[in-house]
């Protein structure tokens, strides 16, 4: 099974570019980010044709997560829980049959952060102490469980060509790494570093010619249980798609599972 995150940067932008991609590579389920849309506005006909079933949890504009699958839910969840003034839209949930027995996969838009000086750095760290406490309840059930998603956080300077320039921004502030390395120690695996050491990065800016100069970050990731960890088989970072017409600044990156 192939399992795949990608921040498409707006959904209506982007709609040929996801669809060739899927056409293409027809990965089993894609977690997507930053659709910008209401639930409503999502097109879900074009890639209902491709065999996929469709559960999104929109935002007008901003924000905005969906999980495309090629088997169907047995349970979807949306939103953070932890704090009920919080009308962003970030996180679905989704639970699937496999043989064997049920995998669930949790596509996350993590906060960005910045500027670190306003109230969003504070949300930020917030956001990810409640996703932390989410986690450590998925991880009492014991089963295959998936995090994938924007983490928008660079785990470490490996992760990013010009790791200096990023001293400072909310991506790269030791406070957002704690919080990393709480997610890891409460045991989940950082599935591109179980299988490769090399650098390997999934955001390109597009400012300052960022992509010309393979100037990118890591900062879209998949995270694993022990129990999926167990079933990883390799993971691979569409790069290539970067340099498509008209692309999102993120490509996606794939994990092949042996479910």
């Amino acid at each position: 099974m192939r399992i795949a995150t990608w921040n498409i940067n707006g959904i209506k932008a982007r709609q040929g570019l996801l669809l060739k991609w899927l056409e293409e590579v027809a990965p089993d389920i894609v977690c997507l980010q930053e659709i910008k849309t209401v639930d409503e506005g999502f097109p879900r006909l074009e890639i209902e044709a491709l065999g996929y079933n469709i559960e999104t949890h929109g935002q007008k504009s901003w924000n905005g997560v969906a999980i495309l699958s090629k088997h169907r839910f047995d349970e979807v969840n949306r939103g953070l829980p932890g704090d009920d003034t919080d009308e962003q839209s970030r996180l679905i949930e989704g639970v699937f049959s496999v043989e064997g027995g049920a995998i669930r996969v949790c596509c996350i838009y993590l906060p960005n952060g910045n500027p670190v000086d306003t109230e969003k750095f504070p949300y930020k760290l917030g956001w990810m102490d409640r996703l932390n406490r989410y986690v450590e309840g998925r991880l009492k059930l014991e089963e295959p469980f998936i995090l994938l998603g924007d983490f928008n956080i660079i785990p470490a300077a490996i992760d990013a060509k010009t790791p200096d320039k990023w001293v400072g921004d909310a991506l790269y502030r030791p406070e957002s790494a704690a919080r990393w390395r709480t997610l890891k120690n409460l045991g989940m695996t950082d599935a591109l570093r179980a299988v490769t050491d090399e650098p390997s990065y999934t955001f390109w800016d597009f400012q300052e010619g960022a992509w010309r100069r393979d100037d990118g970050i890591r900062i879209d990731h998949l995270m694993l249980s022990p129990q999926a960890a167990d079933r990883l088989i390799d993971v691979t970072v569409h790069k290539d798609v970067r340099g498509w017409d008209k692309p999102s600044d993120h490509v996606p990156v794939e994990g092949e599972f042996a479910f």
